[in-house]
């Protein structure tokens, strides 16, 4: 009879393709029985076979008992198969691993080197804390053996058993501690109590302090890079408790930064120097300064020189810890780092993203933004169907290749894919990230990096258009509506925020939210598909309303408000809309200087009747806000309506003829006062409580009969057309989009930039506002002599005033023709000493406005409170995503108990006399309860048996 080995059994599997499930199921049914034979061979070979078979994922506890047989065979190809089986298949609830304790123990024991490694390499995988009591006292004198992988090993796995169960570090720790502190040990133990005082150190790193100078020692004198990492990896979390490692280590670690060139090293040794507070404790000094530079200059290497998407991400990681303490070194690299903003990896881009986010000031806001806008304009949006060509994964990967039979596998290298000079297309989340990013830059600090508010309200309503689409919510979502992604509010309360705050602006962003609300630009303002920016008409109505007076196009926002259109927004979208209805119509019919001419009163009846009109199907709307203020303002446009219908009027010719007052003074003072200003969060919680407050009083006493009654009568649902409204489903309020062709979809060539400081205004604003922009400018450069037009000659250059002249007059100067500048000082008024020369001298560049934030208003404290307390609304939400969850053990094992056990012997000694007396006591306790409990059931068993007995007895 001949048996299968497992060269046999790899064979059949790749020989039975498409029935492999069957023949590896024989194959356990040869097993079985080949497990049970007398000969050792063959059932070393069963369970090398079932071990091969466990890896695919095929169960074998069922041979836990064979694995004890085979592991206790004295051949020590034997026992290598069966301690493999067992790190495989062994549980810390095995059955029989109580009974491997022995075997485990004499072979620790055994004089063979070769025997004794492997338990030591099973232990770790099968240890349990009972178990690891019980082999530590054979495990400690292996510390001391003749051969170096034998302590090596044996240091690892009391590292193991200290997990499992933390009092067996205590005995073990003097004798690691004595490999360490001997300079003639091996390298490659010294190496292996390294890594597990590094393990250990991070939990309780004052307990490790005074092997500092062995350490530091180590650092220096070894050339191992990895013994080197973990180290400094430890260093990191001792100089917080000893300040004076500082200047020990920061000469050491410069050197290796400098001569390096494993990027490993490198990485770990910038991460040192930040994660320890090196960084922070030399900064302000000329030695702090280089060191930053010179971290900065080995990171920018990383990312241009060595060109991997690995030592990128990781070179990002350490930008964003150096831009907390030296924002404008970081700030220099900002090149190389917005390359990365464009990264076909994903993981690289949002790094990038929040990188730019800290590094921003007023001097790169504009390039950093410009660059942020051109990607939301220019790159496609990532589909579903989008294969994930761009993935880190996918750029080179080795695919495993073997023939059927005996061949020897191969591997296929895969070719580099060709990158694409289309942009990658963008996920809609990374877009939303990446307006939220651009909004947080330019707010920061109330506006202190913003020079120019003209290009930022540009700046917003170019991030309308380029909104992604959100999903649709109900109106129970609408008041967490942000939650869904919509960045359109809060786009919205930027523009909100400018208008309140920044008065010289003002009256462009009225006109920005204006343009947002006219409906014959919604298709030019909003994406073309989606329902991507919706969420800012909330705040361009209440724009338009609020600031009425500002409007250049009353009449047309009047018309876009009351649309058709308008019943198919939201309710919160609508409830503001007819806010500002009776706000815009004010504005339009308050002016008490022009007469009540018969002309100006049908204007103003057709304007009432087209308001009553829209207003009277919205007084049955479910919402109930949008419900109030449509009843409310219906009332008033019927009351305005008889007043100006019942006011006569006048000839054109004849004397100036009142308004109604109800027009000019009624209506306008309901909506005038005090100007809104921005209000600190904290503002509320100063507010005092009024003595006559009475909030236990209930406001309807009979509140509980009325209620009462209603359930009684219930309501007539056939006839009653309110219930109806409230019940049956209401039609959506999104708008189907029009279909476009995909040629009219084609976006223009993509062209580079010149340069990423200076990026061109075209590449990332529509050409409707680069238009306006540019008459704007024109018109304020137009007396201007020094200002050259280049739309009056794009072919000579001289276009300026002078030259135009000089053109017109043949080459020749015409004197007269020359304009003459009013250059009296009598109106100008007296000018202070020094001024003489700033006013002969002419700046090209364009006039500066001066611009007043206003600040938030609080009740009493200073500003900088209030501004804190902002800080603190605006900021803490968005960090707090919910409750902290406890990080599982990558090796599967609860380590919290080595964070409370100390190496001090007699602190360590004391809390363990404590620890067993709460113990003891503890079950004393149980004991205690348990004995009442028996007590009790005794005694509630004789009494039935008596209650019976006498019952018997009746």
């Amino acid at each position: 009879m001949f048996e299968k080995s497992l060269y046999d059994l790899i064979r059949g599997l790749r020989n039975h393709k498409g029935s492999e499930k069957e023949y590896i199921n024989e194959s356990i049914k040869e097993c079985r029985k080949e497990i049970r034979s007398n000969d050792m061979d063959l059932k070393s070979t069963a369970l090398m076979k079932l071990t091969y078979l466990e890896m695919f994922g095929h169960d074998m506890s069922w041979a836990s008992f064979n694995v004890l047989e085979v592991m206790s065979s004295p051949k020590y190809r034997h026992k290598r198969t069966a301690y493999l089986a067992a790190v495989q298949s062994f549980r810390r609830d095995t059955e029989v691993l109580m009974l491997a304790e022995n075997q485990l123990k004499k072979d620790i024991s055994s004089p063979t080197p070769t025997v004794i490694s492997l338990p030591l390499v099973a232990i770790p995988h099968v240890i349990n804390p009972s178990m690891a009591n019980s082999v530590l006292s054979d495990l400690l004198p292996r510390l001391t053996h003749s051969h170096a992988a034998i302590r090596k090993k044996t240091v690892v796995t009391l590292y193991r058993l200290a997990l499992v169960y933390p009092e067996t570090l205590r005995p073990a720790w003097p004798k690691i501690k004595e490999r360490l502190q001997d300079d003639n040990e091996d390298p490659s133990v010294t190496a292996a109590i390294v890594n597990v005082v590094c393990e250990l150190g991070w939990r309780r790193p004052q307990d490790f302090l005074p092997l500092a100078p062995r350490l530091f020692d180590l650092l220096v004198d070894s050339g191992n890079n990895w013994m080197a990492i973990k180290l400094i990896k430890l260093f990191a979390t001792l100089t917080p408790l000893e300040p004076r490692l500082i200047k020990k280590l920061l000469p050491p670690l410069t050197k290796i930064i400098r001569e390096t060139s494993a990027m490993s090293l490198l990485y770990e040794c910038i991460s040192g120097i930040i994660q320890g507070g090196i960084l922070e404790a030399v900064e302000g000094t000329t030695e702090g300064e280089e060191v930053a530079k010179l971290c900065v200059g080995k990171l920018r290497g990383m990312m241009v020189i060595e060109g991997d998407a690995n030592l990128k991400y990781v070179a990002l990681l350490a930008f964003d810890k150096i831009v907390k303490f030296h924002p404008y070194l970081v700030s220099q690299q900002q090149d190389v780092i917005l390359e990365c903003i464009d990264d076909p990896d994903i993981s690289i881009r949002m790094r990038a993203l929040d990188l730019v986010v800290d590094m921003v000031n007023s001097d790169n806001l504009t390039a950093i933004v410009g660059r942020l806008m051109r990607q939301l304009r220019n790159a496609p949006i990532a589909s579903a169907t989008d294969d994930p060509t761009h993935d880190r994964g996918r750029m080179a990967g080795v695919v495993p290749y073997a023939e059927s039979d005996d061949s020897d596998a191969e591997e296929s290298l895969r070719p580099h894919e060709q990158k694409s000079d289309q942009p990658p297309p963008l996920p809609e989340d990374y877009r939303v990230n990446v307006i939220r990013r651009v909004l947080e830059m330019c707010s920061r600090d109330t506006y202190s990096n913003i020079t120019d508010f003209d290009w930022y309200i540009d700046v917003l309503v170019q991030l309308v258009r380029v909104s992604p689409s959100t999903k649709a919510i109900s109106t129970a979502e609408e008041e967490d509506a942000e939650e869904t992604g919509d960045v359109g509010r809060r786009i919205g309360r930027e523009l909100q925020n400018v208008a309140i705050r920044v008065k010289s602006v003002r009256a462009e962003a009225v006109d920005a939210a204006q343009s947002l609300v006219l409906v014959d630009r919604r298709d030019q303002m909003f994406p073309a598909s989606g329902n991507g920016g919706l969420g800012v008409l909330d705040y361009a109505g209440w724009l338009v309303g609020e600031y009425a007076n500002y409007l250049t196009k009353p009449e047309p926002v009047m018309t876009s408000l009351i649309h058709p259109t308008s019943l198919q927004l939201p309710s919160r979208t609508l409830a503001i809309y007819l806010q500002a209805l009776p706000k815009v119509f004010s504005s339009m019919a308050s002016n008490d200087q022009t007469s009540w001419t018969p002309e100006r009163k049908i204007l103003m009846s057709l304007l009432m009747a087209r308001i009553i009109h829209f207003l009277e199907p919205l007084s049955t709307h479910p919402g109930l806000e949008v419900q109030e203020r449509a009843v409310e303002y219906l009332e008033l446009m019927r009351l305005a309506q008889e007043a100006a219908s019942g006011t006569a009027t006048g000839a054109e010719h004849e004397e100036f003829t009142d308004p109604p007052l109800l027009l000019t003074q009624a209506i306008p003072a309901l909506f005038s006062g005090a100007e809104l200003n921005p209000v600190a969060p904290g503002a509320q919680r100063k507010v005092p409580v009024p003595e006559d407050l009475d909030l236990d009083t209930p406001i309807n006493p009979n509140l509980q009969s009325l209620l009462a009654q209603a359930e009684l009568e219930g309501f007539e649902t056939d006839e009653d057309d309110v219930y109806a409204a409230y019940t049956e489903p209401i039609a959506s309020y999104t708008e189907t989009p029009t279909a476009i062709s995909a040629a009219d979809r084609l976006d223009a060539p993509h062209k580079e930039p010149t340069s990423y400081q200076n990026a061109a205004e075209d590449e990332y604003l529509d050409p409707d506002i680069i238009a306006r922009r540019k008459a704007e400018r024109k018109e304020r450069y137009k007396d201007d002599p020094f200002y050259i037009d280049p739309e009056v000659d794009r072919g000579s250059g001289a276009v300026t005033p002078l030259g135009k002249i000089v053109r017109e007059g043949n080459m020749e100067v015409d004197i007269d023709s020359i304009p003459i500048m009013d250059l009296s000082f009598e109106k100008r008024g007296p000018s202070p000493a020094g001024d003489d020369h700033l006013s002969r001298t002419r700046s090209p560049r364009r006039p500066t406005r001066r611009v007043e934030i206003m600040g938030d208003e609080t009740l009493g404290g200073d500003i900088a409170a209030s501004n804190s307390s902002s800080r603190e609304a605006t900021v803490s939400p968005r960090l707090n995503h919910g409750p902290n969850k406890a990080k599982k053990s990558l090796l599967e094992v609860d380590s919290s108990g080595l964070g409370a056990l100390s190496l001090d012997d007699e602190d360590g000694s004391r809390k363990l006399t404590r620890l067993d007396v709460e113990r003891r006591e503890a079950e004393e306790a149980e004991m205690r309860r348990a004995l009442a409990e028996v007590e009790r059931l005794r005694g509630w068993r004789l009494g039935v048996r008596r209650w019976l007995g006498r019952r018997r007895r009746r």
